[in-house]
């Protein structure tokens, strides 16, 4: 962001009142437009029905889980490889690169969690102009087409994906600059004049001579080193040699000459490209599919719009200042993945790169009457690195998150606490506010897990360190919030501040580990401490190194109850083009920013994650907060949706854009509780908290310039109505957790859109204002200002639904009018669904360990219900080192309750016992047994309510570690 949380200081104080003067809104002109990206405008160029290149069937190579075969570019003769897998899992990858490059092309390292396995490819069939092959045992075919070149993905006689059907390849090779006739003239008569002066003055040239020379070499050099085999075949000469005269005119949309293409202007910043344009593009036709969702980060409603009329979708990390609602500009995060939705499937995209992409979406459907059949058009379009795309073939929802989660890893499991609220605001003043602050939770019997430090915490913006005016006794503070058992969460940002007197500069410094300028100097950007360095978390060594500063001994004052958050690592870089970091610098391996912007945020909350394990000794589970991220990013902590406002329509869309990053992988997202910006008033504020207190992370955060805004400040009618709200998340905290152990364990998303759960209601596909968390529960909470009612979408044919405050049955599909009042936050359980519950008050989830249990069991139209409880320590990984883990399974059906281990290899020792059991929609039974495992069966009191058909049982006194039935009759 511009003005991120804790942003003040002599040093950054004129930055921060440049972006805090203007009314409080994004500033488009500094951020490019398509047009303004020279590639972007360059892979626009290129129209549908034109494509070049033609594949050559006769160069195609089977190997033992792949194929091989070139594609040339019939007007520049460049060939390109194009390597094929049918993978496991019913996935197909698809990677095209140049034959053979004038320098290796960057390729994303360390997102995919291993090379996914692959099957054996064979030829099915062959004839002039294509060949088919089979994908391995899925029953997948590819049909790729000679000219001009084209993938079809099928199934059966099945149609599901077209690569190239639109002509919409565009690879820009790599190749020598190609200088101006005047300037190679000039540069031969320079030359010239040198050595007649050297005959008179008998010196030696300072620069060898003949540079127009040398210059027209490499050129002719490179080309035949860019044709090889392929352009052989093409009808290159035979010595692989091709002149420079006899070369054929740029590709349409190539624009080798064009300007821009090896440096680019955009405001005051020069963006020099030493080697030159380096885009690729490619499009996919899906047709039958008219919904299609993801590639967050965008402030975007859950389904995206078509872009033919406008920008496309932009994935480039940057810190953008209080961004704009339904808006394509880039945001925080990237995360490259599609998915397309139809009430037959579901598919997914994964364009793996990491470079600044642009994606175009085109419909035929869009703004049309019916009468055609649906096509979705997406067009992607990077500025350097390969193509490697993955194509997610489903066929439900949960097999394409499944396979996403294949590939990139699933969301870590957090430690229990990081699951409960979080109190945070730029900033708490010193240790005497963080106590007052921290009290009138206890006073006001609201819940709090963490206490959050923002930048000014430091010593000067001087990250790993204190402030020794403010808090001068960190580890001491932080002993009394842990025996208050809770948790303490501050900064380290990855912008270092240049002072000869910080250790940490030092260091990173005399070990070369910032990131470099072009002219290999140390790169220096302003940032929060005012001139700044920034580490290459791109370079192994300095992961490690930052990882070994969160060592006890290394960052002073620090504990186990302290945990981090990573802002500003998109790079934010105040002076920088577009607030971020010159393209042309380098990172470790000689590679551009420009091939890996969108990894930066990455690798930093990767070592930031990595460094709190390591000082447990391997042992804790971490907790980080990371403003930026990319694929991958949901293997090492939480996101959220940046620099919000306290505005009823930052509230709404906060619904889609984290339903948005949960298909992305990235299940733990909230936002900012009342908006980062501006003040909310009461009634805003406690509808967020309703609303916070429903999504995964659950954190209230606040800008300086704002009015402090504790709960309890609002007044007591306000407060009362907070404290219900953090308390009703407290007592779902079983639920929450043992659906993130459900996550971890699949990779489904926690918090996910209605059409994941019922995927052929073409009625939930536009929804994104209601969701469902996990399986069990339905959401819809309050969003509009003065709202007196809600509709609420209750979906499944044949399904039932209870309200969880009134307990009343709805039978589905309808959609409901649910008057509210301020107390209202409309949730309903889905019927044949258990959801676990502990109900009493605690001042943290540690103080909740051991508290009894209540199970709501909620019956199907069929009288059956089934749920499951995950519980462990909360907070190490000995889960699944050491099996210490009980993960109990909860079926009711033929009028009995029974509780059985779903996972019999763990064993975990819990005093936590089965206090009630509530069955909704249940017949008043003669009487109640409880069956335990061992021992006589005894009678259960209950109590039964004709009007609401509820039955409640109470007191089993079952251990949760415990099997046993209970049984109606």
């Amino acid at each position: 962001m511009a003005v991120a949380p804790g942003r003040r200081g002599p040093a950054a104080l004129a930055w921060a009142a440049l972006f805090l003067t203007a009314a409080l809104a994004v500033d488009r002109g500094n951020f490019k437009t398509c047009e303004q990206s020279g590639f972007c405008r360059r892979q626009r160029s290129l129209k549908p029905g034109s494509s070049p290149y033609r594949a050559l069937l006769e160069s195609l190579q089977l190997g033992p889980d792949s194929a091989t075969l070139q594609l040339i570019n019939e007007e520049n003769k460049v060939p390109l490889l194009l390597e094929l897998w049918g993978l496991r899992g019913n996935m197909t990858r698809i990677r095209i690169d140049e034959l053979k490059p004038l320098r290796p092309r960057f390729r994303v390292p360390d997102v995919l969690v291993a090379e996914p396995p692959a099957e054996q490819l064979a030829v099915t069939g062959r004839d002039e102009g294509s060949v088919e092959l089979a994908l391995g045992a899925g029953g997948h075919r590819l049909l790729v087409t000679a000219k001009p070149f084209r993938l079809d993905l099928l199934r059966g006689r099945e149609l599901l994906c077209s690569v190239n059907a639109r002509g919409l390849l565009l690879f820009e090779h790599l190749r020598p600059r190609r200088r101006p006739f005047s300037d190679k003239v000039s540069s031969s008569v320079g030359s010239l004049w040198d050595k007649i002066k050297s005959l008179f003055h008998r010196e030696t040239p300072a620069e060898p001579p003949a540079a127009a020379a040398e210059d027209e070499e490499e050129e002719r050099q490179g080309a035949a080193e860019a044709g090889g085999e392929g352009a052989k075949a093409a009808g290159a000469p035979a010595d692989g040699s091709m002149q420079p005269e006899a070369a054929a005119p740029a590709a349409e949309g190539e624009a080798a000459e064009e300007p821009g293409a090896w440096e680019e202007t955009f405001k005051t910043h020069t963006d020099s490209k030493p080697h030159g344009p380096a885009s690729v593009g490619l499009d996919f036709s899906l047709p039958g599919f008219e919904h299609v969702y993801g590639i967050p980060e965008h402030a975007e409603s859950l389904r995206l719009r078509t872009t033919e009329a406008g920008d496309p979708y932009r994935l480039y990390n940057l810190d953008v200042f209080q961004y704009e609602l339904y808006n394509p500009m880039a945001l925080y995060g990237s995360v490259p993945l599609l998915l397309a939705h139809s009430a037959r499937r579901t598919l997914g995209l994964f364009w793996l790169n990491a470079a600044e992409t642009w994606v175009d979406i085109g419909s035929n459907t869009a703004g049309k009457g019916g009468g055609e059949t649906p096509q979705t058009d997406v067009r992607w379009m990077s500025e350097s690195g390969i193509i490697d795309a993955f194509l997610l073939l489903g066929p439900t929802p949960g097999a394409v998150a499944a396979q996403y989660a294949s590939l990139t890893g699933t969301q870590a499991l957090p430690p229990l606490f990081a699951l409960g609220y979080h109190q945070s605001r730029w900033n708490y003043n010193d240790e005497e506010d963080v106590a007052a602050v921290e009290r009138g939770f206890d006073e006001h019997d609201i819940p709090c897990d963490v206490i959050w430090l923002d930048i000014e915490h430091a010593d000067g913006k001087r990250y790993f360190t204190w402030d020794p005016s403010k808090f001068p006794q960190p580890r001491a503070m932080l002993q009394r919030l842990a025996a208050k058992k809770r948790k303490m969460v501050s900064i380290v940002d990855p912008h270092i501040k240049v002072d000869s007197g910080y250790r940490v500069h030092n260091e990173i410094r005399s070990r070369g580990f910032y990131v470099k300028t072009k002219d290999g100097s140390d790169y220096e950007g302003w940032c929060w401490p005012g001139s700044a360095g920034y580490p290459d978390f791109t370079d192994p060594a300095m992961r490690a190194w930052w990882a070994g500063m969160f060592a006890y001994e290394q960052y002073e004052g620090s504990a186990e109850n302290l945990f981090t958050w990573n802002d500003m690592n998109e790079p934010s870089v105040f002076s920088g083009p577009e607030v971020t970091m010159q393209k042309d610098a380098v990172h470790h391996g000689g590679w551009e920013h420009r091939d890996l912007h969108n990894l930066y945020g990455f690798y930093v909350q990767m070592a930031t994650a990595q460094g709190q394990v390591q000082r447990s000794g391997g042992r804790e589970r971490p907790f980080v907060l990371s403003r930026a991220f990319f694929a991958g990013s949901q293997r090492y902590g939480a996101v959220w949706t940046g620099d919000n406002a306290a505005e009823w329509e930052h509230l709404k869309i906060s619904i889609a854009m984290c339903l948005s990053m949960g298909l992305a992988g990235l299940s733990f997202c909230g936002a900012d509780v009342g908006g980062f910006f501006k003040n909310p008033d009461a009634e805003l504020l406690v509808r967020w908290y309703q609303a916070g207190a429903y999504q995964p992370f659950f954190r209230a955060h606040a800008h300086l310039d704002t009015v402090r805004r504790e709960p309890w400040l609002f007044g007591e009618e306000n407060t009362a109505l907070i404290r219900a709200a953090v308390r009703q998340r407290y007592a779902l905290l079983p639920f929450w957790y043992t659906a993130f152990y459900r996550s971890h364990r699949h990779g489904q998303p926690v918090m996910r859109p209605l059409w994941m759960e019922f995927p052929d209601d073409v009625a939930t596909f536009a929804i994104d204002d209601q969701y469902m968390i996990d399986r069990a529960l339905l959401v819809h909470p309050v969003t509009e200002q003065g709202a007196r009612g809600v509709q609420v979408y209750l979906p499944g044919e044949g399904e039932v639904w209870y309200d969880v405050a009134s307990r009343q049955k709805h039978h589905a599909p309808q959609t409901l009018y649910v008057p509210v009042t301020m107390s209202s936050v409309p949730v309903y359980q889905r019927g044949g669904t258990v959801v676990p519950r502990q109900e009493r008050a605690r001042r943290s989830a540690e103080c909740m360990r051991g508290d009894p249990f209540t199970l709501y069991v909620a019956l199907s139209p069929q009288g059956t219900a089934e749920g499951d409880l995950f519980l462990d320590d909360g907070r190490t990984f000995d889960f699944q080192t050491h099996n210490r883990f009980l993960h109990r399974r909860f079926t009711f059906a033929s009028g009995a309750l029974t509780a059985r281990a779903a996972d019999p290899s763990g064993a975990f020792d819990t005093p936590a016992w089965l206090e009630r059991v509530v069955i909704l929609g249940a017949g008043k039974p003669a009487a109640v047994v409880l069956q335990p495992a061992a021992g006589p069966e005894t009678r259960l009191d209950f109590q039964h309510d004709a009007e609401t058909s509820v039955l409640t049982l109470r007191k089993p006194g079952v251990l949760m570690a415990d099997d046993w039935s209970i049984l109606l009759r």
